[in-house]
């Protein structure tokens, strides 16, 4: 069994990183150049196959077939390698913007995805002990004049609500349907050429709102270029919520995530790209509800588990690192016997990123994010100064 101890990874040659998934977008407006992105991972992401701490005795023994994936990988160091589908995170990476935690997770210890999400995006200590969403609470908190924000979305995710003021905009009202049910529909819109129209301009819609892993990662590179478009004006938004869901790797675990690692890579790409120059001032948070078990079931797939992977993006980040007191893959090192055992708090993550990013106090920040966070002290020293 691997000793406990700290790791920070300098930068170095990477493989890759990537992700894809099915989103709806949120945005907050608020009067200040720097831009943030929180990018929720919905179903439990497997942050041991995010980023594979290959040089954990147990690591190959313990994730057999998963850890194939990272046979020929390039290593961050010779502890952790990034998933071969993230090659856009890994050239952040290599240039210092980006910046992973690891054995991370919130104060929610059991796996249900409903609670445990609740609690993510509350910032409460417990389910549904806070009625608003931490995203909101943070609008009261950076320099704006009048701190709006816009949900595009069905509904407003719960950590955009609360008493600052939120719209929606549903990109679609097109119920769920067989995609063979939506192709007849075309055909019979075909001929009328408003409807057509009409009709074109919903399925593309919700082409950019539906599975991120779809079309090969364009549907996800839409999405974080839609974003983009969002955040780059001077009057727009200058926060936004990414919802990705599809993280639910029960069965077949290999090829979909595989998937869904290429959407998130094509996502933040895209993202880059389009805001341009307002890169350097922008912070992207990726964050899942918890992990999954360390072991693979029997469907080759894993089940819901307790510490995962955290990231944060952007080119005022510093990054070029992995956060971990690592705790080892050991049987007799695992949550419950199962689970990785989470060593970092994701509170205090969130809020020292979020303190350093828009240059808010620390203290006032955990206060204002995590009111029943106690003495949770947050991680400084994310961003580059």
């Amino acid at each position: 069994m691997i000793d406990r101890r700290s790791f920070v990874v300098g930068a170095g040659a990477i493989g890759a990183l990537a992700m894809g998934f099915a989103p709806t977008l949120a945005f907050a407006r608020a009067e200040t150049d720097r831009r943030f992105v929180f990018i929720i991972q919905r179903g439990a992401a497997d942050g041991l196959a995010t980023l594979a701490p290959v040089g954990d005795p147990g690591f190959a023994s313990q994730r057999g077939v998963l850890a194939e994936d990272f046979a020929g990988a390039a290593r961050l160091d010779s502890m952790f390698a990034l998933h071969p589908s993230l090659a856009t995170i890994g050239e952040l990476y290599t240039r210092g913007q980006a910046l992973f935690a690891h054995a991370i997770a919130s104060p929610y210890r059991d796996r249900s995805h409903f609670d445990g999400q609740n609690v993510l995006e509350t910032g409460g200590a417990g389910a549904y002990q806070v009625k608003d969403g931490w995203l909101n609470r943070m609008l009261g908190m950076v320099p704006s004049g009048q701190a709006k924000a816009i949900a595009v979305a069905a509904t407003v995710p719960l950590a955009l609500r609360g008493s600052h003021e939120v719209s929606s905009y549903a990109p679609s009202a097109l119920p769920d349907a067989p995609d063979d049910l939506l192709q007849r529909v075309s055909m019979l819109y075909q001929g009328d050429s408003q409807l057509h129209a009409l009709w074109s301009e919903a399925m593309g819609t919700r082409a950019l709102t539906g599975a991120m892993a779809g079309d090969n990662g364009r549907n996800a590179a839409a999405t974080g270029a839609l974003a983009a478009k969002l955040l780059a004006p001077a009057n727009g938004a200058r926060i936004a919520m990414i919802e990705t869901g599809g993280w639910d790797t029960h069965a077949q675990q290999r090829t979909r995530l595989a998937l869904q690692l290429r959407g998130l890579d094509s996502m933040i790409g895209a993202l880059q790209v389009g805001l341009g120059p307002l890169w350097a001032d922008t912070m992207v948070l990726v964050a899942t509800e918890f992990g999954r078990t360390v072991a693979v079931n029997g469907t080759a797939g894993t089940d819901h588990g307790t510490g995962s992977a955290a990231m944060l993006l952007g080119g005022g980040v510093k990054g070029g690192r992995v956060l971990a007191d690592w705790p080892g893959l050991g049987q007799a090192a695992l949550f419950e016997g199962r689970d990785l055992r989470p060593t970092l708090q994701l509170d205090a993550f969130i809020g020292g990123a979020v303190a350093g990013h828009f240059g808010v106090e620390p203290g006032r920040a955990m206060a204002a994010l995590f009111p029943d966070a106690g003495a949770v002290r947050p991680i400084e020293g994310v961003v580059r100064i």
